[in-house]
């Protein structure tokens, strides 16, 4: 009996994690993962700043599904079938110990992405994958014919198409889709089934396109702002947790999020603004990532509060400088900068402030306004929204619905994450399904 040809394109987190899928589900099957570059597995090995966070300690599906911006209504049933508890007993049983922080994000107890990858790497040999690196595609054909019973992989037509009555085939007949992939070499490998996980490069959406799909245009997402303001600048490395941001962008509802905010050499970065960048991410692009970030650096106590807390101060310390003397919560600079911001000087007394002046202090400290005018990159992500359109997929087994035999994992789909470890776990559960599933 002929062995069943399967061949993965991308040899990234999703690409190895289907390729084990599929050889463990059927040993007979012929597994072939296909990486252009030299190192496979390079995103994995810079993530989480080296220490590749693995995946988030969210555990009820309905919850975890509220970290995607995009692809969270298809991603529900798909977590109900491999979640993060699936991904941490995989991990365990291939010698892989995960640990939860504080935040819920989950690392290897080694605190190197080298664990991860070396597991992977690993777990495909052992399985016998055949892995071809510096093997780069350029073109994928699709040729469906008919063949005779020496193949039992039969494809329902009429579930496939949705025709009804479906067309008759001869009972010793069966549809194959072959593929024939063109590599650069101009080398030309056959496969059954054919699994794009090749992430944000232009090739898969392009092969994608060639064979019928649908592409949402990609656009960056988890990115920081950029904000031209040298004094605040001049705070970098400064942090508060949590701040209150609301993103504003002409046309669009306002966005908002709370958490860490980081302040930088070019504008903010922490996770409270990568979330925001990822739920903003096509209203950004289309405004050319100009927009304005309010931000509320006391979340936890309402603006009269703040007027009030303020006035105590006042009251208590009068001949103290306002400069240095305080009772909020923040930061030694980050309260200097923001007193200058209201035209308070270094010699200024408490006793000397202005109702005028503290209801500008009360406002800049709830409702300071400051200009995004670009983005930045967040190196330990490489994340775009976009990418092949959910509703030609069938999520039960990320199998094209268009194209019997071809499916799709990974961060191919239009389907990003905020920060934390949901884009690895997007990643997973989708390969597992797709792997899994291309043996049938």
């Amino acid at each position: 009996m002929t062995k069943l040809q399967i061949i993965i394109i991308g040899g990234g987190a999703a690409g190895f994690f289907a390729a084990i899928a599929a050889a463990k589900a059927n040993p007979r099957a012929h597994v072939i993962l296909l990486e252009a570059s030299h190192q496979p597995l390079a995103k994995v090995r810079i993530s989480g700043g080296g220490r590749c966070n693995v995946t988030h300690a969210c555990f009820e599906p309905r919850e975890l599904v509220k970290n995607y911006p995009r692809g969270s209504k298809a991603l529900l049933g798909a977590f109900t079938r491999f979640q993060p508890k699936d991904t941490i007993i995989w991990f365990q049983a291939h010698g892989v110990e995960l640990k939860t922080e504080a935040d819920g994000r989950m690392f290897p107890t080694t605190d190197s992405s080298e664990t991860i990858v070396n597991c992977l790497m690993g777990a495909a040999k052992a399985v016998g994958v055949e892995l071809r690196i510096g093997t780069a595609v350029t073109s994928v054909k699709l040729k469906e014919d008919t063949e005779r019973e020496r193949r039992g992989d039969a494809v329902n037509l009429s579930k496939l198409f949705d025709l009804s009555p479906p067309p008759r085939v001869p009972v010793s007949e069966k549809l194959i889709s072959h593929f024939e992939i063109t590599l650069k070499s101009g080398e030309k490998l056959q496969c059954d089934r054919l699994l794009l996980a090749t992430g944000s490069n232009p090739i898969g959406y392009k092969i994608a396109q060639q064979l019928g799909h649908t592409i949402e245009s990609p656009v960056p997402s988890l990115f920081t702002f950029n904000i031209k303001n040298q004094k605040l600048t001049e705070l970098a490395g400064v942090s508060v947790n949590p701040v209150k941001l609301r993103l504003i962008v002409p046309e669009y509802p306002h966005l908002e999020q709370t958490g860490p905010l980081l302040i930088t050499h070019w504008g903010v970065s922490g996770p409270a603004v990568l979330k925001l960048s990822a739920w903003g991410a096509r209203m950004l692009h289309s405004s050319n990532y100009q927009a304005t970030l309010v931000i509320n650096w006391l979340p936890h106590l309402k603006q009269e509060q703040v007027r009030q807390q303020l006035l105590i101060v006042k009251n208590n310390s009068p001949k103290r400088l306002i400069a240095s003397h305080r009772d909020v919560d923040l930061p030694h600079r980050l309260w200097q900068y923001i007193v200058s911001c209201v035209g308070i000087s270094v010699e200024d007394r408490w006793a000397e402030l202005s109702n005028k002046t503290l209801n500008k202090l009360v406002q800049e400290l709830t409702q300071g306004q400051y200009s995004i005018n670009g983005k930045g990159v967040f190196k330990e992500e490489f994340v775009t929204c976009g990418g092949v359109n959910l509703k030609e997929i069938n999520f039960k087994t990320m199998e094209s619905k268009l194209v019997p035999g071809l499916y799709f994992a990974g961060e191919i789909l239009d389907i990003d994450g905020v920060t934390g470890g949901f884009n690895f776990q997007s990643a997973w559960t989708t390969a597992y399904l797709a792997g899994s599933a291309s043996i049938s």
